[in-house]
Order: C-alpha cells, then structure tokens, then sequence
C-alpha cells in the first residue's frame, strides 16, 4: 500500500473507540470489527498486502493457531487509546487496553505492510514480541520477529513519499476490495475451470468409448463359440500353438489367434469361456457404468457453472478447499466435500452419493435438501444443537448450485438427519423441518 494512504486511513481509524471482535478469514486476512459495527480487513499476503471493507468476506475455516488464541484474547471487546502510523512508515500501531477488576492491560497491535516482511505483531508494554503472524529469525532479516524477544523499529525509508490525496477513505477501502477481487477472481475462475475442463474431458473419453451392449454380448456368444469349437478339436491341437487353424461346425475354416501359448486345448477353452462370461457380466453391468460416469458427467458441469457463476474469491476458495495431510482413508468418489467456516459440508454426486450420505451421517447432523423436487443431498456435520445461519445458509447454496444451472429462487428444505426416514434408495421422507430461501438470480 501507498505511505499516502495509509497516513489517510490511520486518521480515519482514530475516530473508533473499541475493537469489538478480531480474527482470520483466511491465512492471510484479518478482520477487525470496530465499535460494533464497522469491519475491515487487512490482506497480510507479502506481494500485495492492502486494507479493505466489503459486506462480508465468509471465514474460509476456524483458526486455533497461537497467534489466533492470542490475538482473541488480548484485543477482543478492548479499548483503543491510541492509533498511529509509527515513524509515519507503513506501520499501523494501535494501543489498546483491557478493562479487568485486577489492573488495565496494556498491548499492542502492530500491523506491518513492509513488503517481503508484511506482518501482525502483538506486542506488550515493553515492546517485548508475544506472538506474530509470521515469525523472522535473524538468518532471513537483521529484524528478528520472535517471541520473547525485543522488537527493534524498522529503519526510515530514505526518500518523501508523494501524496495521492482520497476524496473518501471508506470508498477507496470498498473499491480495492472490488479490484483486488475481480483481478483475482478472473484468474482463479481462468485457473479452476481448466482443471474442472480437464477432469471433464477425461470422463467423456471414458464413456465415449464404453462398448454398447449389442456388441458386449456378441463378444460374449462369440467367445463362447470359439470356447466349445477347442473342446471339439481337441486332437487337432498342439501345445503352446498361438495360431491355429478349426474347421466350423458347418465346414468353414476359421483361424484363431491366442495370445497367451497354453499347454492344452482344455486351457485354451477355459480362457475362451472366460471372456465370454466377463463380456455377458460388462453387458449386463454396462448401465451402472453408464449411470455412475454421466452423473459425474453432470456434476462437473454444474461445479464449472459454479465456479463461472461465482461472484467473490471467498466463494472460490469454499469451492476448492485446500487438501489437509492425513492419514490416507479410502474416499467415495461419489461424494464431494467443502468447508465452511471449520463446518465440513458434503453433497452427493450422484444417487450413490446421496444413499451413502443418509447413511453415514450422525443423528445431529444436518441435513439438506431442495423443496418438492429431485436435488442432490447435502449433509453438514456437526454436534451442536444451535448452528449458525449462515453455515445452513451457504449450504442450502451449494445444494442449489449443484442440482440446477437455471439462476431464480428457490426453496430448501433443512432438518437434522434423525428426523429423515429412508424410503427406497435415496427416497426419504421428512416431518419436522425448516425452509430457507435462496435466490440464484443476485
């Protein structure tokens, strides 16, 4: 950010008097709510770190880190005696105090846009580190970040910066948020849709070159053929022969060709038998392949119409959760699987998908599903008693999104999953429920 700006957005800060409630939204973005009411976010990325407002930015996940713990508990429901930009560098200081019955604490939240070093620092009256977003060791900077230890001020930058005079500090907070984000989601939407492409391609490959059934079961009868012609021309046979030459049961000479050299006219039969039973197997099997790669088929069409549709790059980012490391577990590829807000939300692809949702999910959870028409099922899993709105309200989203592409208003039916009955398959029935509204259209 511009040193110009900063100076204008520091004075505009002066007028809050509380921090009502801090945390991340995502690794690198803080959000600050400032007397109750007005919320702004700080991008701590170190390439393009900025400030921004906009109507609400959703939590990609709840973060327990320390310095998440920490900057909790120092600076929510604190009051703030003093903001400044320390050094007038691009450094913004906020002194800040926590009313107790014991004594008034004093820390400090010390937010850097410093380029490479760009951080948040939470300091103690003495200046002494108590935690930070990134943490420097003196190998990487002459500056340690480190907890426990002294936090030396950053040398003046050796040249006056120009001033870019804001008509409007909340307004230019409100358009870098939209510029930052249809940069970002122009090239992410680029990013995703290609990799969504590409998955797509793959599976229409596939079922494109699924054998119809006709020609399944003609390999299966001809296979059969070839298996009993052996077992008539059995004396006619020599071992490990790969071509051979049979006269039909009609006369006519027909030439085989065996792959695999077998010792016996009986193992050559048995092989020939062989295919024929897994040809009549794939032909009669041949519809669930057919279902289970359409129906995949037409979810990563309506992911990419997601992904097109999305308005803001926190709804990207629900979309392709970053992949933890654990231990590996087998994962139903006819499931699909997000997170919101530390909630872990889940859809089925297909019926599949949907009838092994209903049946691993818990009493508790939550379940979804659109109102008076075919839709895929969502469950959210949780154990609380009370989940907040806009977890079920991003979800019953999701299950619209991956049921239609026609953008209009829609109703979604909600209830915990003990309160579903199973029917037939992925048929349910359901008494006690909520309904929420979703309009696509906005």
């Amino acid at each position: 950010m511009k040193l110009s700006h900063l100076r204008q957005i520091t004075t505009y800060l002066q007028q809050f008097n509380k921090i009502s409630a801090v945390h991340r939204v995502s690794d690198t973005i803080l959000k600050i709510v400032f007397d109750k009411r007005d919320a702004i976010y700080f991008n701590m990325s170190r390439s393009n770190s900025s400030m921004f407002k906009c109507e609400e930015y959703p939590r990609s996940k709840i973060y327990n880190a320390p310095f998440d713990v920490l900057i909790a508990k120092h600076f929510n429901r604190s009051n703030i005696l003093h903001i400044e930009l320390l050094n007038d560098d691009k450094i913004i200081r906020m002194k800040t105090s926590m009313a107790s019955a014991y004594k008034e604490e004093i820390t400090y939240l010390q937010i850097e846009f410093t380029g490479k070093y760009t951080n948040v620092i939470i300091l103690d009256e003495q200046n002494i580190v108590l935690e930070a977003l990134r943490h420097v060791d003196l190998y990487s900077s002459f500056r340690e970040v480190r907890v426990g230890q002294k936090l030396l001020d950053v040398p003046n930058a050796p040249f006056v910066a120009k001033e870019y005079p804001l008509e409007s500090v909340e307004e230019f907070l409100y358009s870098v948020y939209t510029n930052e984000q249809n940069a970002q989601l122009a090239n992410l939407k680029k990013q995703k849709v290609a990799l969504l492409n590409k998955k797509l391609k793959k599976l229409q490959k596939l079922y494109e070159k699924l054998d119809s059934q006709e020609s399944l079961e003609e390999l299966a009868k001809k296979n059969e053929h070839y298996g009993n012609l052996m077992l008539s021309n059995v004396e006619n046979f020599k071992p490990y022969s790969k071509k051979l030459l049979l006269e039909d049961y009609d006369g006519e000479k027909i030439e085989l060709h065996i792959d695999k050299a077998c010792p016996t006219a009986f193992v050559v039969s048995h092989m020939f038998f062989s295919r024929s039973k897994k040809a009549k197997q794939k032909a009669k099997h041949l519809h669930i392949e057919e279902e289970s790669l359409s129906s995949k088929i037409q979810h990563l069409k309506l992911f990419i119409h997601t992904v097109e549709m999305a308005t803001d790059v926190a709804k990207i980012e629900l979309l392709f959760p970053k992949k933890v490391q654990t231990k590996k577990i087998q994962v139903n590829d006819s499931i699909e699987s997000f997170w919101i807000e530390g909630y872990k939300v889940q859809l089925g692809k297909n019926e599949k998908g949907n009838i092994a949702l209903l049946k691993n999910a818990r009493a508790k959870d939550i379940w979804l599903h659109l109102k008076d028409r075919p839709s895929c099922h969502v469950i959210i899993t949780t154990d609380k008693q009370s989940l907040p709105q806009n977890i079920i309200q991003s979800a019953a989203r999701l299950c619209v999104d991956f049921t239609t592409t026609s953008q209009d208003k829609y109703l979604v039916d909600y209830t915990p999953r003990r309160e579903v009955t199973i029917q037939h398959g992925a048929n349910v029935l359901y008494n006690k429920y909520k309904t929420i509204e979703i309009d696509t259209r906005s």
